[in-house]
């Protein structure tokens, strides 16, 4: 008999500055209309915070699609190099775009698919846009203020 895996976060990163290496941090505060407190795009120095636009104060992604890089394209990424915030675990991602969820106390409303870009890349110096192509993660919008950690559930 399989387990079903609790949605859950598994890893949470936030990076000071634009470029900068992501740190893995045990919990953060998520504030509506700003971000992750101590992210770049909670400071507006992120490398899109001039760009206007939902779907900007945070990011996910599946620990599955990484793990699946590295099984499908031998690329090891460990999960803050993904540049997103919230890693997760058993839930699709893709399927929150348009809708409301809880990932522990915080709500938040996913807005549209966060595609890999060349940056990325760049970044990595490894090309990880193709593998990553419709499983790059989610970007969302914070609706309530509240700390998230490691561990927290994932619920719609």
């Amino acid at each position: 008999m399989e387990m079903k895996v609790m949605p859950s976060v598994v890893s949470l990163q936030i990076a000071p500055a634009a470029k900068a290496a992501m740190v893995t941090v045990t919990e953060v505060r998520a504030v509506p209309g700003r971000g992750l407190e101590g992210d770049r795009y909670f400071h507006q120095i992120g490398t899109y915070s001039k760009t206007p636009g939902k779907g900007r104060e945070v990011t996910l992604i599946e620990i599955e699609a990484i793990e699946a890089l590295a099984r499908d394209y031998d690329l090891h990424l460990d999960p803050k190099d993904s540049r997103r915030n919230i890693v997760t675990r058993g839930v699709a991602l893709n399927h929150l775009v348009g809708r409301d969820f809880r990932v522990g106390a915080v709500w938040m409303r996913g807005i549209r698919l966060c595609e890999p870009c060349n940056h990325l890349n760049r970044l990595l110096g490894k090309r990880v846009s193709p593998a990553l192509l419709h499983r790059g993660g989610l970007r969302a919008d914070l609706l309530t203020e509240g700390l998230i950690s490691v561990g927290d559930a994932l619920e719609s």
